[in-house]
């Protein structure tokens, strides 16, 4: 039986806040009796949470150090600056997003609404999408510490994309694939900010609509059949659902 959307999310998004929760709320022992990959990776979890609740600039070392239960030199054993801090911080949640995509796609819900369904937890979180959205918009300067990383970032999505979700895209007379990789992209970004700006109109529905247009393939002339026979090109219908979707 397939799940709706509200239901996969629900069940993939249940895991995944409790683990986001353990870990901000963590409270291990001090000292050299926590091995260092657990205390880094304990620090990078609080340092998500502060963030998530702050913003980048409001979000202090020493807030970070108090919810990683550590003290504040010895965060700074583990990262030197606030700006390292936050790239490690990016890719964890990378990570962590990539996890709840593959569990939305474990749970079989239908090919055009995975990437709604990803996003929702964010959309339904508006004061920290603001604080992740302004990092994104800070970055697009190229003296930003994390310039390169979003760059980066967008590249890997870019091929994402291509093997995964729209892998069935072609190349049209108006659209090349890579085209419609780039709408899918920037409709992500101005839904969140339409969101923002009007939390009470439905904007992933949207989203949804859009993946079965592009995915689809365009009517083309048969040309082995009678004059005016229209056939479709590849296989109708929905985009591919794999492990290579990740949350933009």
């Amino acid at each position: 039986m397939t799940a709706t959307p509200a239901q996969a999310s629900a069940t993939a998004a249940a895991p995944r806040a409790d683990a986001k929760t353990r870990a901000a709320s963590a409270r291990g022992p001090r000292g050299p009796y926590t091995a260092t990959p657990a205390r880094r990776a304990q620090i990078v979890r609080a340092a998500c949470a502060s963030i998530a609740d702050h913003g980048y600039e409001r979000a202090s070392l020493r807030d970070i150090a108090a919810r990683a239960n550590v003290t504040h030199g010895a965060l700074l054993r583990h990262f030197a600056t606030k700006d390292e801090l936050l790239l490690a911080a990016l890719a964890q949640r990378d990570a962590d997003d990539e996890e709840f995509a593959r569990r939305i796609m474990e749970s079989r819900v239908p090919a055009d609404q995975v990437l709604s369904s990803v996003l929702r937890d964010e959309f339904e979180h508006p004061e920290q999408q603001r604080n992740w959205l302004a990092i994104t918009i800070a970055a697009t300067n190229p003296e930003h510490p994390a310039h390169e990383f979003f760059v980066s970032r967008r590249e890997r999505m870019r091929e994402h994309f291509h093997t995964g979700p729209l892998a069935n895209a072609h190349d049209s007379e108006e659209l090349s694939a890579d085209d419609k990789v780039t709408m899918v992209l920037a409709m992500i970004d101005g839904l969140r900010i339409q969101a923002l700006l009007d939390p009470e109109r439905a904007t992933l529905p949207l989203l949804e609509r859009l993946m079965r247009l592009i995915a689809t393939p365009e009517p083309s002339i048969d040309v082995a059949g009678s004059a005016g026979t229209v056939g479709t090109t590849g296989t109708a219908g929905a985009a591919r659902t794999d492990d290579s979707v990740v949350n933009p």
